[in-house]
């Protein structure tokens, strides 16, 4: 059971996550990104491992 976490103190909106992976992130109006709630399905995985590795300000985590 794997689940991404943004941390919103980090997030400064550049919006990598949601170019690499639009079904998971998205970028709110007050520049911080939006994590679809709940367990990723198998297929997103990977999606959300290049995400959270294109983040240039490591706000993203998989648990």
């Amino acid at each position: 059971m794997t689940r991404v976490l943004a941390d919103p103190e980090r997030c400064e909106g550049h919006g990598m996550c949601e170019a690499v992976a639009p079904e998971l992130f998205r970028v709110g109006d007050d520049d911080v990104v939006i994590v679809a709630p709940g367990e990723l399905a198998a297929a997103d995985l990977e999606n959300a491992r290049l995400a959270a590795d294109s983040c240039p300000m490591a706000a993203l985590r998989l648990e």
